[in-house]
C-alpha cells in the first residue's frame, strides 16, 4: 500500500488554476523529489497534501481518502512540513521555534529534541539565538528540525536548497538521506536544482505548468534528455 497517492490533483487560488491533473503515488520509505522551475506547482503540490490549498482529486494516505484534511489533522496524521518559506518566528529562539513543532506530539518532546541535535549539531550549539540573526542554512535546518518535531512518518520539504552556499545544499541532502535510512520517514522533496534531486530521490517527477510532463526513476530520468527539456524548456 502506497504511503502517499495522489490522483488528477487540481489545484486553486481563487479562480487561477496552480496544478492539473496532477497524480503521483510515494511508497513507505521512500525519497522522491518533484522537479520543476518556479512557479510550475511544486509548492502548490505540498501545500494541497496538508490541506492548504482548495482543489479537486483525490489525495489518500495509507490507503484513506484525506482530500480536503485540514492542516492540523494531517500533522496529526503523521505528516511534517518544511515550507520553503520557513514560517519561523524571527525573535523566537531556535529552541522556542522547535518547541512550537511539538504541540501535536508533546509527548516526545525529549526523544525529538535529541533527534534534531544529532541531525543538526550546530541547533544544540545556537539554541538560544534568535532566529532573525541566524543564516539562510541555520533557519533551514531549524525549519526542517521543527518538522521532525511533530514525529512525522511523512516528511514534505520544499525548495530545501534554494538560496544556500553549495556546502550548506550538501549537509542538508545528507541529513534527508539519514531520515529515510535511519529513521524510516518517506520523504517528498520540491526542488529547481535538477542534480540535487537526481542525488537524492529513487524517483522524481517532473512538472511544468502544473502538471507532470516526466516521471522515473533517477538512473532512467539522468539518461533520458526529457528531464533537461522539461526542467529547462528546451
Amino acid at each position: 500500500m502506497s504511503m502517499i497517492e495522489i490522483e488528477n490533483l487540481s489545484a486553486f487560488y481563487g479562480k487561477a488554476q496552480a496544478l492539473r491533473n496532477v497524480s503521483l503515488r510515494v511508497e513507505p520509505g521512500e525519497t522522491i523529489a518533484i522537479v520543476g522551475a518556479n512557479g510550475a506547482g511544486k509548492s502548490t503540490l505540498l501545500d494541497s497534501i496538508m490541506g492548504l490549498v482548495k482543489n479537486t482529486g483525490t489525495i489518500r494516505m495509507e490507503g484513506q481518502d484525506v482530500t480536503g484534511a485540514k492542516p492540523g489533522d494531517m500533522v496529526r496524521r503523521g505528516v511534517g512540513y518544511a515550507p520553503e518559506r520557513f514560517n519561523l518566528f524571527p525573535h523566537m529562539t531556535v529552541r522556542d521555534n522547535l518547541l512550537v513543532g511539538a504541540y501535536t506530539a508533546r509527548e516526545d518532546i525529549d526523544k525529538n529534541m535529541d533527534a534534531v541535535h544529532r541531525l543538526f549539531p550546530r541547533l544544540a550549539e545556537r539554541e538560544g539565538q534568535e532566529t532573525s540573526t541566524q543564516s539562510g542554512g541555520e533557519r533551514q535546518m531549524v525549519s526542517l528540525g521543527r518538522a521532525l518535531m511533530t514525529s512525522p512518518r511523512i516528511l514534505l520539504v520544499d525548495e530545501p536548497t534554494i538560496g544556500l552556499a553549495p556546502k550548506v545544499c550538501v549537509e542538508i541532502a545528507e541529513v534527508l538521506r539519514r531520515l529515510s535510512a535511519e529513521m524510516g520517514l518517506t520523504v517528498i522533496v520540491t526542488e529547481q536544482n535538477a542534480n540535487f534531486a537526481l542525488s537524492l530521490a529513487s524517483r522524481l517527477y517532473v512538472l511544468e505548468g502544473g502538471h507532470v510532463t516526466a516521471e522515473g526513476t533517477a538512473v532512467e530520468l539522468a539518461k533520458d534528455d526529457q528531464l533537461a527539456k522539461s526542467y529547462f524548456g528546451a
